[in-house]
């Protein structure tokens, strides 16, 4: 059946889903806002969140709209290499479960920068959150924009309304509910996006003539099932520009995946807020070391999908396409039937509308505003603030999102965005829980000279002055930020630098 024969509007089906599931969300934040009385109850659910629920709001957390969108187009125009970052990934897992947990909970954070303030001092607190609020706005930004194309390209919806539209529901339910309705509705998110991936595998199983057998056979004779690239040997003319350029070399792929997601499930608060809401240090071990089986899963549909999509159009030749980062929302629309174009429009709804929202307005307010700018304020003034934090918040990321409309091939912006100053968080964190350095001026020394340069470096590499891949970037500014503020502390802090 050729993809115009089937339509392409949504029908009230389709808009049933979405309204349903967008209400829910905003019912489960109004039912625990009485519950938010201070800033235990907003940011930590007072740590009393079951650990499987944990489990899967951090597995919505980490399979956001981008994946959604941009491993099936990956998968689609090019090949199954992204899957080579899941093996660095759970390995950064289970480094995060053993070496961060333990540090957080013995220090009893709120957020995780509190424990550089315990480790360092206070600079390093606030500068480990300015960098917190730099990066998750700007990745937020591009995750929050492809899930605004997706639905403006299946909805028929200006970009500008359909970001306005994940903006107000998630303040909305955000701001009432705090910690505890943003992990609940996490788990109504992880839910619909499985079985709405699970669906479309089966439904394109469906209309490829052949079946799965047919997307395997025919993805694989394009090349699109590639999942290793073992990339040039070491006597090739061309070894160390591929090393330096190829993000998608096996080796490196590991070793990128290992550092860029110890960065990210370790320094950034917006994951690691949900493993901070279950009691006990064991029990957020547990739920961290579990989510490698929920993220293979999650990885193995969507990569099957764009296999999928790629069978089925070239079975449908002739079919007028959109760009890669267009193509699945486009055959959501125009070939999925009805309900199941629901489901699938209302999984890449949840997915953007889980913002970072909560965790951004705990680092403000409990590293920056409590401790310097409101320090004898009542708990009820704090959970008041963190609600208008909320809402600031999330006026600045629709506009970025906004901005970021521009840009093309959003799975790696998102990487590249996250490359400059991952790498300065990373190191610091690693200098306090590796090391005895007794640093603190050094650190916020270190952290953004190597953040200048990841960005110099990023420009560079993007204007195609230098040949370097992005992945090298988090590496660089990990190695970079540990290497000065050890060197720059006897100077900068007057204390002798002792070797863990």
């Amino acid at each position: 059946m050729a993809p115009s024969s089937l339509g392409g509007s949504l029908t009230w089906p389709d808009y049933a889903v979405l309204v349903l599931s967008l209400a829910g969300l905003v019912a489960i934040g109004g039912a625990f806002t009485r519950q938010q009385r201070n800033t235990a109850d907003f940011f930590l659910a007072r740590r009393r969140i079951p650990w499987w629920a944990a489990c899967l709001s951090f597995l919505a957390t980490e399979i956001s709209a981008v994946t959604i969108i941009s491993v099936p187009a990956t998968a689609y125009s090019e090949n199954w290499e992204y899957a080579q970052f899941f093996v660095g990934s759970s390995l950064a897992k289970f480094a995060v479960a053993v070496l961060f947990i333990p540090a957080f909970y013995r220090y009893d954070c709120v957020t995780i920068y509190e424990f550089l303030k315990h480790r360092f001092g206070a600079a390093s607190q606030v500068t480990g959150s300015i960098f917190f609020f730099i990066t998750r706005l700007l990745g937020s930004g591009v995750r929050l924009m492809a899930a605004a194309l997706a639905v403006s390209v299946l909805v028929g919806w200006p970009l500008w309304a359909t970001i306005a539209l994940f903006t107000v529901v998630s303040i909305a339910y955000i701001a009432m509910g705090g910690v505890k309705a943003v992990v609940w509705t996490n788990v109504f998110q992880a839910g619909m996006f499985l079985v709405g991936g699970l669906a479309t595998v089966l439904f394109l199983a469906w209309e490829v003539q052949g079946g799965l057998g047919a997307i395997f056979a025919t993805a694989s004779e394009a090349g699109r099932l590639t999942v290793i690239n073992w990339g040039p040997a070491p006597g090739d003319p061309d070894f160390w520009r591929r090393v330096l350029t190829d993000p998608n070399i096996f080796w490196l792929a590991i070793l990128n995946g290992l550092v860029g997601s110890m960065a990210a499930f370790g320094t950034d608060h917006d994951l690691m807020q949900r493993l901070l809401t279950v009691e006990t240090r064991r029990e957020s071990q547990r739920t961290l070391s579990i989510t490698p089986v929920g993220t293979l899963v999650t990885l193995a549909l969507y990569l099957t999908i764009g296999a999928g999509l790629y069978t089925y159009y070239v079975q449908h030749a002739g079919t007028a396409l959109p760009r890669p980062d267009e193509i699945f929302p486009f055959f959501i629309r125009s070939a999925m039937p009805v309900v199941l174009r629901g489901v699938m429009l209302t999984a890449i709804v949840l997915a953007s509308i889980d913002s970072p929202l909560g965790s951004l307005a705990a680092s403000f307010v409990t590293d920056i505003y409590r401790p310097l700018l409101v320090p004898d304020g009542s708990e009820r003034h704090y959970v008041r603030v963190s609600r208008l934090a909320v809402i600031a918040f999330g006026l600045v990321l629709a506009a970025l999102a906004f901005g970021f409309s521009y840009f093309d091939k959003i799975l790696w912006l998102a990487f590249k965005i996250a490359g400059v100053t991952f790498g300065s968080l990373l190191g610091v964190f690693l200098l306090g829980l590796l090391t005895r350095v007794r640093s603190n001026r050094a650190n916020v020394m270190a952290m953004v000279i190597m953040a200048l340069i990841n960005l110099g470096l990023l420009i560079l590499a993007e204007t195609r002055v230098i040949a370097l891949g992005w992945s090298w970037l988090v590496i660089l500014g990990t190695a970079g930020t540990m290497g000065l503020a050890a060197l720059l502390a006897p100077t900068l802090d007057g204390r002798r630098v002792v070797a863990g």
